[in-house]
Formats: C-alpha cells, structure tokens, sequence
C-alpha cells in the first residue's frame, strides 16, 4: 500500500476513534449514585454505564493497535504480518488500517 494512502486511513481511523472516546467519556456515570441492581426501576442507567464502560475499554485497545500501525508505518513495514512478514492485502488494510496479521493468521488465531 503507497504510504501516503496508509497514512490518510490511519489519520481517519485516529479521528474516529477519539470522536467516539470524546462522545463516551465527556459525561460522568448517568447512574445515582445510590445502588441499584440491574432490573431495579430505572435502572436503564447502570447498563448504559456498564455499557459505556465497555464500549471505551474497546475504544482504548483500538487506540493501541492504531499506534502499533503508525509505529509500523514509519519503520517500513505497515502491511507486513507481524507475526509471519506475509504482505496483508490492501483491501484489508482499506477494511481495517490497524490489521496486524493476514485474514488466514487472523482466523487461526481466533480459533485457538
């Protein structure tokens, strides 16, 4: 992939990714902070807390995979597997700029 395309994705995905992290974290928990247990009335809140919660733990590891990209990038081997060098297709790279294994490594991985 021509660098300067990997680095328009990159910079779009960074942008997506803080935009979301803005939206989740620019409010404090909707729970009262007396205790409620999910199905309590209204309690609709706890799980969008929860859920937020979650949703920023994903935003955060997405952040760290996209920093590992630019890291890659700047050192040469942006598209390269990192576990076995094979070159990672560009259309995945243009699905997902932070892919760090071919769709075939992937898939292994996640069966094991």
């Amino acid at each position: 992939m021509d660098p300067q395309r990997a680095r328009e994705l990159l910079a779009g995905e960074r942008a997506r990714i803080e935009r979301a992290l803005a939206a989740l974290t620019g409010e404090g928990p909707l729970e009262a902070t007396d205790r409620r247990e999910p199905g309590d009335e209204d309690s609709e809140d706890l799980y969008q807390d929860e859920f937020d919660a979650g949703r920023t733990e994903d935003l955060r590891r997405d952040l760290a995979a996209l920093e590992r990209a630019e890291q890659r990038l700047e050192a040469g081997k942006y598209g390269l597997s990192v576990q076995s060098g094979e070159p990672i297709p560009d259309g995945r790279l243009q699905a997902l700029p932070t892919a760090e294994l071919t769709v075939e490594e992937q898939q292994r991985a996640e069966r094991l």
